[in-house]
This record gives C-alpha cells, sequence and structure tokens, in this order.
C-alpha cells in the first residue's frame, strides 16, 4: 500500500511539474522573445523613420533637374595650351574626366586652413571651413566656397547616373557631388586631389577649425 501512495505522489509531482514547464516556463520565455521581437521591430521602424527625417532636412540635388552637359567656360585654351599647362595626370583628369585611386591624393592629408583652387585655372573652390572627413579615399567637401564657382553636369558613363562637379571658369573636370553629406547641405563634393591645389591662409571670419583629413 505504501508503495502505491508513494508511486501515485511521483505521478502527481511528475505531471505538475510538466505542467509547469509546459504552461509557465515556456509561456514566459515565449512572451520575453515576442517583447524582445516587437522592441527590436519598434527600434528598427525608429530609426528608418528618423534616418528619413534627416534625408528631408536637405535639399538634395535632383538628377532630372541637372544639365546635361557643362556649361561654356570662361577660360578657353587649346587641347595643346592645356597639355602644356598641366602634367599628365592632371590633364588626365582635368581635361579627360579621369580618377585618381582612393587614398593616394596629396591634399587628402593636409590639415592646415586654407582655400582649393582649380589646378588648372587657379580659380577657388572649396576652403578648408568645408571639408570633411568622409571615408571614401577623395578629398570631400559639403559645399563650395561660393555659388557659380563650381558647376554640376549629368555623367552617365559606365552604365552610372552621377552628377559630375566642374570648374565654371575652364572647364575642368572636378570629381562628382553626392546627397550623402553632413550638414547643414547634405552634400558630398567628392574630388580628385590632382584636380586642386592648396593655398594656407586664413580662413574667413566665422569659420573654425582645423581641416578633417581622411589619413
Amino acid at each position: 500500500m505504501k508503495r502505491s501512495v508513494h508511486i501515485i505522489i511521483a505521478c502527481a509531482t511528475l505531471v505538475a511539474f510538466t505542467w509547469g514547464c509546459d504552461g509557465s516556463t515556456l509561456g514566459s520565455s515565449k512572451s520575453a522573445t515576442e517583447t524582445r521581437g516587437a522592441a527590436l521591430q519598434q527600434t528598427t521602424a525608429d530609426e528608418k523613420t528618423e534616418a528619413e527625417a534627416h534625408n528631408h532636412d536637405f535639399e538634395h540635388i535632383d538628377y532630372s533637374e541637372v544639365p546635361d552637359k557643362k556649361a561654356d567656360p570662361d577660360l578657353k585654351l587649346t587641347e595643346e595650351q592645356w597639355k602644356e599647362r598641366l602634367s599628365d595626370e592632371e590633364y588626365e583628369i582635368l581635361r579627360e574626366s579621369g580618377t585618381e585611386p582612393a587614398f593616394t591624393g596629396e591634399l587628402l592629408k593636409i590639415k592646415k586652413q586654407g582655400v582649393y583652387v582649380c589646378g588648372g585655372c587657379g580659380e577657388p573652390l572649396f576652403s578648408s571651413e568645408t571639408k570633411f572627413k568622409s571615408g571614401t579615399g577623395w578629398p570631400s567637401f559639403y559645399d563650395a566656397v561660393e555659388d557659380g564657382t563650381v558647376g554640376l553636369a549629368k555623367d552617365n558613363k559606365y552604365g552610372m547616373q552621377r552628377v559630375e562637379v566642374y570648374c565654371t571658369n575652364c572647364g575642368g573636370h572636378l570629381g562628382h557631388v553626392f546627397n550623402d553629406g553632413p550638414a547643414p547641405t547634405g552634400l558630398r563634393y567628392c574630388i580628385n586631389s590632382a584636380a586642386l591645389e592648396f593655398v594656407e591662409g586664413d580662413v574667413e571670419e566665422g569659420q573654425s577649425g582645423e581641416a578633417a583629413t581622411d589619413e
């Protein structure tokens, strides 16, 4: 009789334990997992909304509104004159729309204050004030020194739709501009180092800081 009672008690204990694991314990784990999943989804949604709101803060370049070709430059030289005036690398980039290898340009490492001028004609184009570290391997700026100093044109080469940046004074190719830059413009002017020359000097009042580099 005692043996039967012990068996009954053992069975009842096993049933209770099994119910607890399947019902209470697993049910709680499932609830916690669902809660974590919902929280993760909400966080992802919040980050996406924040990113979209950030993008809407800027007047991004609309490719459809970019001119199909460059405007006529003020400075006009023959190709032979350009070849005499520029080094082989400068000519390839400025006159033939070439691109230097990433992280090779000398101006990428410049930390001093000053102005970046066109390597073809000396026109002031960018300031150390607007230079920032993009991590791309090319000097990057979020704005030009003045409106109209650089022009934009569609670039459909290599099966891509890009926006070319060029010097309006001489028509020299500088690089491209993208809609992934920092405030206050949201733009990233990705410029070939060999297309520019750096002129050291004090920046204007209101401009600040040591230029960022990708070094």
